[in-house]
């Protein structure tokens, strides 16, 4: 059902993770073969949200994605979320691969109203040019970021942390230099 997966789940030491279900999130690469006008070329870039202060880790940039419903994978999850918050048509994207990057969490008997079993999986995908793009109000600002530009942002500490792995996971699944 639509809007199932929101609430909260069980994280580590006590914490809370958005999403019953889950969570996904889209790292969505600009990988430059297509720049508008087909002039030019621009570097690889990743579309980042600078999140709302209310949201979870508000404040702080990371990747575009949510809450899973009962009746999605995470690409779709992932691919919804990116429609919702940045408008971004997902028509146009191209779904290389997942990885998850958080999880899963156990159970936590302190808190048995919380479910267990959160992930937060990445979505890993690529366009040829920037899309144009709509923030909603879960975010302060949309931009597409430089790939070596991207440790230069206030991150979403759990992005921070797997920001090593999922560049190494998007070099692997694009074959190009990044």
């Amino acid at each position: 059902m639509k809007g199932d997966g929101n609430g909260w789940s069980a994280g580590p030491r006590g914490t809370r993770c958005w999403g019953i279900h889950g969570a996904a999130g889209l790292l969505l690469v600009a990988d430059g073969t297509d720049t508008p006008g087909g002039v030019g070329h621009h570097p690889p870039r990743i579309l980042m949200q600078h999140r709302a202060g209310w949201t979870a880790d508000g404040d702080t940039w990371a990747l575009p994605g949510g809450a899973r419903d009962s009746h999605e994978t995470a690409t779709e999850a992932a691919l919804r979320e990116t429609e919702e918050e940045c408008a971004i048509d997902t028509d146009r994207v191209e779904v290389l691969g997942e990885l998850v990057t958080a999880g899963p969490h156990d159970a936590d008997p302190e808190r048995p109203e919380l479910p267990g079993g959160w992930t937060y999986t990445t979505v890993i995908a690529r366009v040829g040019q920037i899309l144009p793009t709509r923030a909603n109000r879960e975010s302060v600002e949309l931009r597409w970021v430089d790939l070596d530009d991207v440790t230069d942002l206030n991150l979403m500490p759990a992005f921070a942390a797997s920001w090593t792995r999922l560049r190494g996971e998007l070099h692997r699944l694009t074959g190009a230099d990044l």
